[in-house]
């Protein structure tokens, strides 16, 4: 996703904070079952150079887990959070497992 209009409509849809990020997941309701995904890191977390290494945990994290658990015809959506770039790969997957369970239960 890039489009500014994604990202606030998908700040409108369910939630599920977690300590290395914040997941937002939204029925896109077109008929299309691709997964999307979005990736938004503030200027609170760091610099670019964190922010971007921030970035690419994130979305190295997406291309594993959201193929397998991801909701079918959604954008997904996550907001970085600074225990992201300390938090164990291992756990970070864990907890975006648990997120989208979650997030795909109260669809």
């Amino acid at each position: 996703m890039r489009a500014r209009a994604d990202f606030l409509s998908a700040n409108k849809a369910r939630r599920a904070p977690m300590p290395g990020f914040v997941l937002l997941v939204r029925q896109r309701d077109d008929g299309n079952p691709a997964m999307r995904a979005g990736f938004t890191v503030t200027k609170k977390i760091g610099n670019s150079v964190i922010r971007n290494r921030l970035k690419r945990r994130l979305r190295a994290l997406v291309r594993d887990v959201l193929p397998e658990a991801g909701v079918p015809g959604a954008d997904h959506v996550l907001i970085g959070r600074s225990d992201g770039l300390t938090r164990p790969f291992v756990v970070l997957d864990a907890d975006l497992r648990t997120a989208l369970a979650k997030c795909s239960r109260a669809s």
